[in-house]
């Protein structure tokens, strides 16, 4: 899909969120002619969740962001902003479990030998039994994931570490955070294709890994920060620090965003068009008049896991060759851990050093969420001795970066609230949600900018329902020998 040659219909934009959704959006309507205004709540960082944290000349993400697309147009829009500055990075990850480490996707020989003989007839047992007698109705992640591997993987490679992640038990996590995401991640298809190898005489497509993606070569957030600096060229105003607090409306239109400033003061923004990225419960709870009780109880039902990254630097090179860890092993809170120089050695300015980031995912509000800087340090330090990677007496310095509602929570009745949420903002002509956040999606980066391009056709005459983009998220780990290289499928413009 092309640029749309039409032009805008809406003459001033504002676009609330500087992440990957939000400048996407920005940057196709300052493209297509309109004036822009973006609201950010950061006051320093663009790119959202998908920025990258300067600390004493390291540079670090909030989680890693790999950049791979089945969309050519999402590829070229990339390659057009950055056309000088990706690496190709090779992609090693591996699991901590039990004090070993495992291949990530699971191999046949290393799951054999980590788990031992019994270990696996048990998981080969149990995924028959599954098979013979399914749970139904199927409503949790547990059932999913039992359904489809055996109560004895679930609790081995995927129990300890989902519930890290979510705070909460997996039979309280929709089978649909399973469905979209767990689907054709390789992680589980290698655990099955280990124990039960199948090919592609079955008529199954046997897929294979990616095993290199590309990488901006001082991490993701030098995307976000080129696009910024592009849209000021442009004219584009941005206000950072700016935290949406009102979002006035009359009939079926938006009238203004009004703001409240990092020195307390408000600001209020017309527009003939708003597009949000921001959180959807907060952009539903901002409305001015409250919109409907059962609207706004909808809204405050919505549930987001918030994450936080320690940042360690090593004085020591070579500490493991994975890009990150997940780290199943009960014992430690961490979840997973990122090793930067194996992603770009530009990102560390000391070649004798290591940056390392790891991270937590907790509440805002929480003790980890709370707790000291300097406390989450030294708790970092520990649990990299626990694991055995690294000696707390070669750390050298350390940061913290906190980062709220990270991820969207798909409880049981999740898309019910959505659904909600969904219907009554579609009575607003002039005011569409994109992205992650915006649309309480956990989805990745390009489907996030995706929501975002086509957000900005509608404001030049397109009639695309966002809600349609798919978020298979199964080419973000494989990808299929048949030479299949089709984008995401979106929606078509609706008839009228």
């Amino acid at each position: 899909m092309q640029s749309s040659n039409q032009k805008p219909v809406n003459s001033h934009v504002v676009v609330v969120g500087a992440g990957p959704a939000g400048l996407t959006a920005a940057a196709e309507l300052a493209e297509n002619g309109s004036s822009v205004t973006m609201l950010e709540r950061d006051a320093h960082y663009v790119g959202g969740i998908a920025r990258t944290v300067h600390y004493r000349g390291y540079r670090f993400d909030i989680g890693g962001h790999r950049f791979f697309s089945k969309s050519q147009e999402i590829t070229d829009w990339w390659r057009k902003r950055l056309p000088d500055d990706f690496i190709s990075v090779n992609r090693m990850s591996r699991i901590y479990y039990r004090g070993k480490f495992f291949d990530y996707p699971l191999k046949a020989a290393n799951a054999l030998f980590g788990l031992g003989i019994f270990t696996s007839a048990a998981c080969m047992l149990s995924y028959l039994k599954a098979q013979l007698f399914p749970i139904r109705p199927e409503k949790s992640f547990a059932d999913w994931v039992t359904n489809r591997f055996g109560s004895q993987l679930f609790h081995i490679f995927f129990k300890t570490y989902t519930e890290k992640v979510w705070g909460m038990p997996c039979s309280e996590i929709s089978a649909d955070w399973a469905a979209q995401r767990i689907k054709g991640l390789s992680l589980l298809k290698a655990v099955v294709n280990a124990l039960f190898p199948r090919n592609g005489k079955s008529g199954t497509v046997v897929k294979t890994l990616i095993d290199q993606f590309e990488y901006p070569r001082l991490g993701p957030g030098m995307m976000w920060e080129k696009t910024r600096d592009d849209l000021l060229k442009q004219g584009a105003n941005l206000r950072m620090g700016e935290e949406v607090v009102r979002i006035q409306h009359e009939a079926s239109r938006v009238l203004s965003i009004t703001t409240r400033g990092r020195e307390g003061g408000q600001q209020a923004y017309s527009a003939n068009a708003f597009i949000s990225s921001m959180p959807l419960r907060d952009c539903v709870l901002a409305f001015d008049p409250p919109l409907p009780l059962p609207v706004r109880e909808a809204a405050l039902r919505l549930q987001y896991r918030d994450f936080l990254t320690v940042s360690l630097i090593v004085q020591r090179t070579g500490l493991f060759p994975d890009n990150w860890i997940y780290v199943h092993d009960p014992s430690v809170k961490l979840g997973r851990i990122q090793n930067f120089n194996n992603w770009s050695p530009e990102m560390v300015p000391d070649s004798t050093t290591t940056c390392l980031g790891l991270e937590y995912f907790c509440f805002a509000g929480d003790g980890l969420w709370n707790a000291r800087d300097s406390g989450l340090v030294e708790l970092g330090k520990r649990e990299l001795a626990v694991l055995g990677l690294v000696d707390p007496a070669d750390v050298l310095d350390g940061c913290v970066v906190r980062m709220e509602k990270a991820y969207p929570v798909y409880y049981p009745s999740y898309q019910e609230d959505v659904n909600v949420l969904r219907q009554a903002l579609a009575q607003f002509e002039n005011f569409q949600v994109i992205g992650r956040n915006g649309m309480h999606k956990y989805n990745n980066q390009d489907h996030s900018m995706m929501t975002a391009l086509l957000a900005a056709r509608n404001l030049t005459g397109s009639q695309f329902d966002l809600w349609k983009v798919n978020t298979d998220a199964e080419y973000h780990e494989e990808a299929s020998e048949d030479g299949e290289v089709s984008g995401r499928l979106v929606p078509q413009q609706n008839a009228g």
